[in-house]
């Protein structure tokens, strides 16, 4: 099973890989990878001739031929993760780094096959030529005979529809037949498994194959290789000071003339010599290219027991160190530049407005755009935005090519991810080139859920954005309530309002994206902004007023001010409490109102002539009345816009709190995104809560 489980691994490997990036790879990074493989691998020769002394097995050629490739290669997926997890993956040096361990992947894949042709015969022969020239007659019979023959079955699968089932069986069974074909001519059958996933055109029936096969194959068959792997390990053969001497001396030689060869080529192209110490200890990441070296090697006795647990402990130690030295050694340097809070209100309304819109899902796509498209772009005031695609580090090598795929690069995706990511990116094109004034920058984030929000947080300073829009962990069912996509996007969302730099905004989404066009470049909506008080409210209603400076757009503004009883209500209870502190909470809360004074005046100023724009006062005196206000206005409206409300305490929504069930929303968002209402919301923080929906 554990062999099964390999071979069909190995053939998603092929499906995934894009020779399309290794033919994108420059220079440096091709320079990178040839030298970090020189020298590990007469490292790895030069300690073969000590263990070969002990060895009865094998002749010198071919035991030197697996060391050196077990000490010389790269793991892509092992080190791609580890650059996510340091938060390297947009960085220069991460890229680099995963352009070598791609190219250093295909050179192992190589001289593994090299390495097991010499295994199978003992030396190079006749026979060992003949096991290279067959495996090369299968490599061209794939391209030439099966590649088309696949092809010609995509093309009889109509455009829309699944890939037929008896197509996906012909082909899984393919991949058994190339193995054994491979593992008859003398070459190892995960071999023929890699080419004949090579092949597979990228498209649809890739993404086909990958969802069916990904998660058994990588959650189930997979584990059992490395479960026997560790069975086969004999750790107490390894005993004496001799043996811990040669396993020590490994260890550093190999890490030594991985880092000695990356430095090298790193300092010849002028690069920081902390960042070519970094690479050099990033590409002796080790993982499953090197135990299937090592377990071919011990299959077909080039190996024994004891050099075999000798390299095991070796590539464990090696991946266990990286990480650890390289976040001691190389630490980023931050831009100390003193960052102040970027707000909507503080931006000038003859700037450029930045935006960082976050997306988890297309599904998050179509509001977010017509928000966007509602936020009034002009010339005087241009909407940047930044698109981030928020994709779960999960430690597939899949995942990881996202990032490493060029946005231009007209190739079709691999993968789920990949066919997300570009339909994700098409669209945002599609906004940008139809809509004016707006530029847009796609850029995706591959990060545990819960360090997520530090790479949002990191990009929204970094760009100087002005406001955040997250999507709600929320969506809307076919009978209109509301059910959790996924509980850590709410982890997500929580995060972000702590730590955020700037305004925020959750889009509660429930069918903007519905909303009538009145032409093709131009949408109508009826927006409302609820406003109470505070600095969470006053920036929904900066949001809500560049909004309605769009022709399509109708603002009701709805102020609530307290009635009598509750402003007797508030007196009383101050009194009663006999805080010392009430002098000082009356004083903010004068300053507060004299804000919020001050910004409404200032708005029913410069919006009287405004005939699109309405302003009205309601007096209530408590959450009740609160309510009952906001239902009356509740289906004339497709898009609610309302102050999150921290740190405000406000007998207007007295009793609103303790029904809460999304405190990061605020009392109002959380009632308006309840399945009570239709309507969709933003709600906001320094900032908003938006809702919108069909009403």
């Amino acid at each position: 099973m554990a062999n099964v489980g390999l071979l069909y691994f190995l053939f998603l490997v092929g499906v995934e890989m894009d020779l399309g990036v290794i033919r994108r790879t420059g220079k440096k990074a091709f320079a990178v990878a040839i030298s970090g493989m020189i020298l590990p691998f007469l490292i790895g020769a030069s300690f073969s001739i000590l263990l070969h002394q002990k060895s009865q097995f094998m002749k010198q050629g071919t035991f030197i031929l697996f060391l050196g490739v077990a000490l010389s290669v790269t793991a892509f997926p092992v080190l791609a993760r580890i650059l996510a997890e340091l938060k390297l993956l947009d960085t220069e040096i991460g890229r680099i780094a995963l352009s070598s361990a791609l190219v250093n992947d295909m050179c192992a894949w190589i001289l593994l096959a090299f390495a097991i042709a010499l295994a199978e015969n003992g030396s190079m022969s006749l026979a060992s030529l003949w096991v290279i020239l067959s495996s090369t007659a299968f490599v061209v019979f794939c391209i030439f005979v099966v590649r088309p023959l696949i092809v010609w079955m995509m093309r009889k699968t109509p455009e829309g529809e699944s890939i037929s089932e008896f197509y996906i069986c012909l082909i899984l069974t393919g991949v058994m037949i190339s193995g054994f074909i491979t593992d008859a001519i003398g070459t190892h059958s995960v071999f023929g498994a890699f080419v004949f996933g090579l092949v597979i055109p990228n498209g649809p029936l890739g993404v086909t194959l990958i969802e069916r096969l990904e998660d058994f194959v990588s959650g189930l068959l997979l584990p059992l290789f490395f479960a026997i792997s560790g069975l086969k390990t004999e750790i107490s053969l390894i005993t004496g000071w001799a043996t811990w001497g040669i396993l020590l001396l490994v260890i550093i030689l190999a890490c030594l003339g991985k880092v000695v060869g990356t430095l090298l080529v790193a300092l010849y192209y002028k690069m920081p010599f902390q960042e070519g110490l970094t690479l050099g200890l990033l590409m002796n990441t080790k993982g499953l290219v090197e135990m299937i070296v090592l377990n071919v090697g011990k299959d077909q006795k080039v190996l024994d027991d004891k050099s075999f647990a000798i390299m095991v402990l070796v590539a464990v130690v090696m991946t266990g160190i990286i990480t650890p030295i390289v976040t001691t050694i190389y630490k980023p340097a931050r831009k100390f530049v003193p960052y102040k809070r970027r707000t909507i209100q503080r931006t000038k309304p003859d700037s450029e407005f930045r935006v960082l819109v976050c997306i988890h899902t297309p599904r998050n796509v179509p509001t977010i755009i017509n928000l966007l498209e509602a936020s009034h772009p002009t010339k005087n005031s241009p909407i940047c935005v930044y698109m981030l695609h928020l994709v779960e580090l999960t430690g597939r090598a899949s995942a990881m090519l996202v990032v490493h795929n060029t946005r231009k690069s007209g190739r079709p995706a691999l993968n789920r991810t990949q066919a997300q990511s570009e339909s994700i990116i098409k669209a945002f094109d599609n906004f940008e080139q139809h809509v004016g004034c707006v530029s847009v920058q796609p850029l995706t984030a591959i990060s545990p859920y819960s360090t997520m929000h530090e790479d949002i947080c990191n990009v929204a300073e970094d760009k100087r954005v002005a406001f955040i829009i997250i999507p709600f962990h929320k969506q809307q069912t076919v009978d209109g309530g509301m059910e959790a996509t996924n509980p850590a996007f709410r982890s997500i969302n929580q995060n972000v309002l702590a730590n955020a730099p700037c305004s925020v905004g959750i889009l509660v989404d429930r069918g903007l994206n519905r909303s009538t066009r009145l032409t093709a470049n131009q949408v109508s909506h009826h927006i409302a902004v609820l406003f109470f008080g505070g600095p969470d409210d006053r920036e929904a209603l900066a949001y809500a007023w560049r909004m309605s400076e769009h022709p399509g757009i109708n603002l009701t503004v709805m102020r609530f001010l307290p009635g009598d009883d509750a402003a007797e209500s508030t007196v009383e209870a101050s009194c009663e409490r006999n805080d010392p502190r009430v002098l000082t909470v009356v004083t903010d809360s004068d300053r507060e109102k004299q804000l919020d004074e001050d910004y409404i005046n200032e708005f029913r100023a410069r919006t009287s002539s405004n005939d699109s724009i309405v302003y009205t006062e309601k007096a209530v005196n408590h959450g009740e009345e609160t309510v009952a206000a906001i239902r009356s206005i509740e289906n004339i409206h497709d898009l609610f816009i309302v102050g999150r409300g921290q740190g405000m305490i406000s007998p207007l929504t007295a009793g609103l709190t303790d029904w809460s069930e999304c405190p990061e929303l605020g009392a109002i968002g959380d009632l308006l995104a309840s399945s009570d209402f239709s309507a969709a919301v933003f709600s906001a923080s320094g900032a908003t809560v938006f809702r919108d929906g069909a009403g």
